[in-house]
């Protein structure tokens, strides 16, 4: 048996009944008994992992990698080495890099950067109108007929405010079941927005970004979607209303999917009393009844996925005065932490959701075949194995991440990422990056 052999001792499928598992060549060979049976044949590496809880890779729909054009803030191989720690498999690249990803040379450029890199399968994501602009609908077939391959399409950081141009793109890529993931915000009323609009807005004295700006995008998109029988995403959903209009969508059998953040999950308006342009982001961080109304949708499976929006950005860009400083917070090596405390420990869901949410889901969205499948003989081995008893306190500098901007500083948080696998290479073992999946020059 070769080097590429991994027998897994006692880990957890799905947090179930603990079972060994072989990986032979990239793909999971046996599970229970007989993997520690065909083990024996041969001189596979065995790695001890009871107590741990065995899932599928995670694979995120919200990544900013910065790169081509922002390499101060990361890169395609910095971010996703802070991927492969956080647990996940494969990352969409948003297009909001500089150039733009608005062509099938940009996205094809993204796409090679991560398979040198090797450390997760980079899917980028194409942006939906020329520049972001707003104007014209960028090269969206000659990005999906691209070797990147294309399926998702989005000019995140921006709302596509134009109704006729949303309706053109949703129409455009039915031609090859791709989805326009919408960053929902209504330009005129968030001008100068600076957080959420409401009691503490006014006692700051911050110009608020109201609910309703978010929510009435959402509304006429779905409208829109169901109109021309189309697959939308709703990018980052932070607000209640918006959970009950999708809620309503998904009964009538329009084709929406949702995600929602790790942060709006669990912080609030309430920091910004503080001035500290960390919790800058948009969508703003939301009322306590905004957060306990999006979990209970990605319990009840209104809201589809997790996403993380990981955006980093150099310390000079959040280390200033809050009306200067750029929105955003890193989000892929504490994703599965916060996830775990929010949703987990409060009995909301079990890891088998966890999967779906993380995992299965987002990777069906994407269109991604080898990713989010599940754990048997066969499949691809994707995964990842957590401590879930583990607890760690969260510090940015010890992060693989460029950013340093993350609102989880000092917090103590459980689960930790002890293997992540990829194509059935070890890219973290130990809690620790290992090495990536070597380049087989085939690009």
């Amino acid at each position: 048996m070769s080097n590429t052999s991994y027998l897994i001792r006692g880990a957890r499928p799905l947090g179930a009944a603990p079972a060994d598992l072989l990986i032979v060549d990239g793909l999971i060979a046996a599970l229970g008994a007989e993997a520690a049976a065909h083990a024996a044949a041969g001189g596979a590496t065995v790695i001890d992992a009871r107590g741990q809880i065995m899932l599928p890779g995670m694979v995120d729909l919200h990544t900013h990698l910065r790169e081509p054009g922002r390499e101060d803030a990361e890169t395609v191989e910095t971010g996703t080495r802070a991927a492969a720690k956080g647990g996940f498999t494969a990352v969409h690249a948003m297009a909001n890099s500089n150039p733009v990803a608005d062509t099938a040379g940009v996205v094809e450029q993204v796409w090679s950067l991560g398979k040198r890199s090797g450390w997760v399968d980079v899917r980028p994501v194409g942006a939906v109108t020329v520049g972001l602009a707003g104007e014209r609908l960028s090269e969206l077939g000659a990005m999906a007929d691209s070797r990147a391959r294309v399926r998702v399409f989005s000019d995140d950081g921006i709302c596509v405010h134009d109704p006729v141009l949303m309706r053109r793109a949703l129409e455009y890529v039915k031609a090859f079941d791709g989805v326009i993931a919408q960053h929902a915000q209504e330009p005129r009323l968030t001008e100068d927005a600076q957080m959420n609009e409401g009691e503490v807005s006014a006692v700051l004295g911050l110009v608020g970004w109201p609910a309703v700006a978010e929510e009435a995008i959402i509304a006429r998109d779905v409208l829109l979607a169901q109109h021309v029988d189309s697959r939308l995403h709703i990018c980052h959903v932070s607000t209640a209303g918006s959970v009950d209009i999708i809620r309503w969508a998904k009964e009538r059998g329009i084709k929406v999917t949702a995600e929602v953040t790790p942060h709006h999950l669990l912080l609030t308006e309430e920091l910004v009393r503080s001035y500290d342009p960390v919790y800058k982001v948009n969508p703003p961080l939301r009322r306590e009844a905004d957060v306990m109304a999006l979990r209970a949708a990605l319990a009840d499976g209104t809201i589809d996925v997790i996403g993380t929006d990981h955006a980093p950005h150099p310390s000079e860009a959040k280390e200033c005065e809050w009306a200067q400083a750029a929105m955003g917070m890193t989000g892929l090596e504490t994703a599965l932490s916060v996830v775990q405390h929010t949703m987990i420990e409060t009995g909301m869901i079990s890891w088998a959701d966890f999967a779906r949410i993380t995992s299965t889901t987002p990777a069906a969205i994407g269109l991604l075949a080898d990713q989010g499948r599940p754990i048997a003989v066969g499949e691809p081995a994707n995964l990842v194995f957590v401590d879930a008893d583990a607890r760690w306190i969260v510090d940015p500098y010890a992060m693989a991440t460029k950013g340093r901007n993350s609102p989880f500083k000092g917090l103590e948080l459980p689960g930790k990422v002890v293997s992540t696998f990829f194509h059935g290479h070890p890219t973290v073992l130990d809690g620790e990056l290992n090495t990536p999946v070597p380049t087989n020059g085939d690009l």
